[in-house]
Formats: structure tokens, C-alpha cells, sequence
């Protein structure tokens, strides 16, 4: 047996190599197969970026002290006329306990120029020159752009629910980040990625580009990221190209996306990130009685058929069931009123395919979703919004993509569903749709508050993070 001196001397070097080994099993066991690099000609960045030299405005932010959980209202201003940092004006309405929300959300008041300011917002001359939102409650929240931007608009939705006058959903903003299970920073990096991506001559960075280190550098000199070193926070960034060049900076925060295509597993996995549905672009089927017999169409597909690295199953599809009885695969695109025309599509027909395209996911199962057309999805890599608590085999059918290039093979299986069983899927569809619908205000068990609870439920491994972060960083100030 060894002495007690010695034992008490390899104590902490056992610690040392458990948790040295538990890190390097977590990003192995993650692995590289289903990474892909992304096809857009932009550089994907190999090591943390240095953005030591980009100036960025830091605003100061008071924190109430007191022993009660304090919230916000729509204007950011405590909601607690008792509360030392409350001012006279600005209080809302409703009224919720913050201790009764499954999430506690502590929001940065960020420049505009990182949210609405992207939409063209400035605050009104008549107003407070240093505000940072716009007053939701009078119907002033700016409108996001139409067309395709939208269906990666989930930030916009978000930071809307939490600017909403108080009411008892499940996320409630909290006043001072130590009351908070998360930290939430409202930056539209979908639409900064969609609008701006590209530099404009004479600048030779894209705004894009400059928001996302302008970003980081706010993000590392807060007290609130040091805290946690970015554990307890979330970044929304839906849009498989957004966020590309602050990827490795910002990893340790929480992800909110479409999918994983195009992030190593290093950077964003399913275990530390959250999947968000796409905001829809077909009309929802409201009242829907259309059953089995009601809709003519055995299956449908409206898309662009040509695409690059895993989406080329497309066009093997298309040549194999282009000349099927009752399939209507074709090509289609928002310029030739395609969101029109697939609504219309999805609603007259039983099964809607959902195909890889240049990424695993696609807004395309959600346009199905809605219209109640059950969704037939070939794609290998896909990862699919709350299915810890949702069952999409419920109302989906998974096709593995060697499967569904074999010749009589996918007409095969969707002839063999029977009535009985497509209505069970029908009617399964109806009840869930609820859950994928991007509204303001917000409402129970839609997309926003089911993002909310989605987060809610990883907050205990967010604590775990942040908790042995702080367990580390403060050996390390021990050590020196």
C-alpha cells in the first residue's frame, strides 16, 4: 500500500488525466465521417481566428443585486418597480414568476447593428438615442424580408419572444445573467450571412465578415462569457453558411441549426447543439379534410433536381420516377411562383419527398409537414428538430439512400403502405404541425416555445460545462 503522502500526491494527477482523457473521447467519439467542408468557395477556418485588432463598443449593463429572480420587460428595463436598476416607464403588463419558466434567459442588449439594425432599424429621434430594440408591444418590430430569407429567420423569432411584453412561456429574460440558466445572443446571422455576405467595393471585407468578428470580440471581453467560457450561451446561426468565420472562436456556445453538414464534429455536435425546424414556405393546411382518396397524387417532389455533394441522389431519383404513374417529380424555383405551386403540390398528394440536397436538411420536409403529406425522407446524415420527445417514424417514412436508388425499390415500399396506415400518419401530421409554425407572439407548443423547452432540457449539461470550466480556470489562477 502506498503512504499516505503518496497517495495524496497522485490524487490530483488522476483527476488531471480522467479529465484529459474524458475531452479527447468526447471529440473522438464524435468522429469525421459525416463532416462535410462547406461548397461555397468561403475559407473554412483552421485555427481560432485572431480578432484582437477589430474596435467593438462595449455597453456597460447594470445587474440588480437582489435576492428575488428579477426579469425584463420588452424594452429591457427590469420589470420590477421595487428593483434598484427599474425605472419609472417601460413596465409590462403581464406578470410571471421567472422560477416557473422552464428556461431563464439572460439577453445581451447588443448594438442594433447586430439584429434589427440589419432590417433597417434605427431608434426614433424622438426617443431614447441609446436604445437597442424597438418597442414590439406598439407593433414596431421591424418585418424580416420575404423569399427564401425566411426560412432561416429563427434568431429574429427568438429575440422577438423575449422583447414580448412578460408573459408565461417557456422562456422568461431574466435581469441579471446570474439568475439565468442561459445567455442568449441576438445576432441575425442568417440574414447578415444572406444580405451581406459579399464585400461591396471600395471595402474588401464583407460586412458579413466584419459583424462576426466584431462579435467575437464583444462575446470575450464580457464578464458573463468568462464566467462560463461560453458554455451557458446560445448562437443562433440557421443558415448553413452563416457564422462561418466565427465557428471556432464561439464553439464553446450552444448552436441553434438546420443541421450539421457543414460544421466538424469538433465544432457542433447533437450532443452539445440544438436543431431548429426551417420556418415553412408552404401554407399550412388549416382544417384539412383531405384524406387518402382526396388527394390524386401518390408522390410529390418540386425542387431544384441538380445539386452538389450528397444531393446528386436527386437526379438518380428523378431518372428512375419521372415516368411513374400518379409521381410528379419536377424541377421548381420561387422565381416561377414554386411556393405556390409545391402548396398547392403538397396538398393534393399522399407522400412528399425529402431529398439531400447540398446539405442533410432541407425546408422541404416542413413545406410536407404542414400540408400533411407525409414525408418520405432519403437522407443519410439528416438530424431532425425535438426528436428526443417527437417520433418522426409516427408520420415519416426513412429510406436509407442506397436503398432508394434501387431499381422498383421506393415505388415498392410507398405502394405497400395501405390506407388504414397512411391515415394513422395523416392524422399524426395534423396534431403535430403546431409544433413547427414560427409566430408573434408566440404560442403554446409552437416552434419558439418548442425551442425553448428544447433548450431547457440541455441546461443540465450546459451547468455541467460552466461548472467544471470554473473548476479548471480557477486551478489554473491557484497554479500561478
Amino acid at each position: 500500500m502506498a503512504p499516505p503522502r503518496a497517495s495524496a500526491l497522485l490524487l490530483p494527477l488522476a483527476a488531471a488525466t480522467v479529465l484529459v482523457a474524458s475531452t479527447i473521447f468526447l471529440f473522438a467519439a464524435a468522429g469525421t465521417s459525416r463532416w462535410r467542408p462547406a461548397d461555397t468557395g468561403l475559407p473554412v477556418p483552421a485555427t481560432h481566428a485572431d480578432f484582437s485588432a477589430v474596435p467593438v463598443t462595449l455597453r456597460a449593463t447594470s445587474a440588480t443585486k437582489g435576492q428575488e429572480l428579477s426579469f425584463l420587460d420588452e424594452n429591457g428595463r427590469p420589470d420590477d418597480p421595487s428593483s434598484s436598476s427599474s425605472s419609472a416607464s417601460g413596465a409590462g403588463t403581464g406578470r410571471c414568476d421567472p422560477r416557473d419558466a422552464a428556461v431563464r434567459v439572460f439577453m445581451y442588449d447588443m448594438p442594433p447593428e447586430f439584429h434589427f439594425g440589419l432590417l433597417g432599424w434605427t431608434p426614433a429621434p424622438s426617443g431614447d438615442a441609446g436604445a437597442v430594440w424597438p418597442d414590439v408591444r406598439a407593433g414596431a418590430a421591424p418585418r424580416y424580408p420575404g423569399g427564401l430569407n425566411q426560412q432561416h429567420s429563427v434568431e429574429y423569432w427568438l429575440t422577438l419572444d423575449l422583447l414580448a411584453p412578460s408573459t408565461c412561456g417557456a422562456a422568461v429574460r431574466v435581469a441579471d445573467h446570474r439568475d439565468a440558466d442561459v445567455v442568449f445572443v441576438p445576432f441575425f446571422a442568417s440574414l447578415s450571412y444572406n444580405r451581406h455576405s459579399r464585400a461591396v467595393p471600395p471595402e474588401k471585407v464583407s460586412r458579413d465578415k466584419s459583424l462576426q468578428e466584431k462579435l467575437v470580440r464583444y462575446l470575450v471581453a464580457r464578464p458573463e462569457w468568462k464566467r462560463s467560457g461560453g458554455a451557458d450561451h446560445v448562437v443562433v446561426a440557421h443558415h448553413p453558411n452563416s457564422l462561418l468565420h466565427a465557428r471556432l472562436a464561439l464553439f464553446p456556445a450552444m448552436f441553434v441549426l438546420s443541421d450539421f453538414g457543414r460544421y466538424h464534429p469538433r465544432v457542433a455536435s447533437l450532443e452539445k447543439d440544438l436543431i431548429a425546424p426551417y420556418r415553412h414556405m408552404a401554407k399550412t393546411f388549416v382544417n384539412d379534410t383531405a384524406g387518402f382518396d382526396d388527394r390524386p397524387t401518390l408522390l410529390y417532389f418540386r425542387g431544384a433536381i441538380y445539386r452538389k455533394e450528397g444531393g446528386n441522389i436527386r437526379q438518380e431519383l428523378y431518372n428512375m420516377l419521372k415516368d411513374e404513374k400518379d409521381v410528379l417529380f419536377s424541377f421548381g424555383s420561387v422565381q416561377d411562383h414554386g411556393v405556390s405551386k409545391a402548396s398547392q403540390g403538397m396538398h393534393s398528394s399522399k407522400f412528399c419527398l425529402n431529398i439531400a440536397g447540398d446539405t442533410p436538411s432541407s425546408n422541404r420536409l416542413f413545406d410536407a409537414i404542414v400540408s400533411h403529406c407525409v414525408p418520405v425522407i432519403i437522407s443519410d446524415d439528416i438530424e431532425l428538430p425535438y426528436e428526443d420527445i417527437l417520433d418522426y417514424s409516427k408520420f415519416s417514412i426513412f429510406v436509407r439512400s442506397s436503398d432508394a436508388v434501387k431499381k422498383g425499390y421506393l415505388m415498392k415500399l410507398i405502394n405497400g403502405v395501405d390506407k388504414r396506415r397512411w391515415t394513422r400518419m395523416w392524422k399524426r401530421l395534423k396534431e403535430v404541425d403546431k409544433h413547427f409554425e414560427y409566430q408573434f407572439p408566440s404560442q403554446k407548443d409552437d416552434a419558439v416555445q418548442m425551442i425553448w423547452q428544447a433548450l431547457a432540457r440541455k441546461v443540465p449539461s450546459i451547468r455541467l460545462k460552466a461548472h467544471r470550466f470554473r473548476r479548471s480556470s480557477r486551478s489554473e489562477r491557484g497554479s500561478k
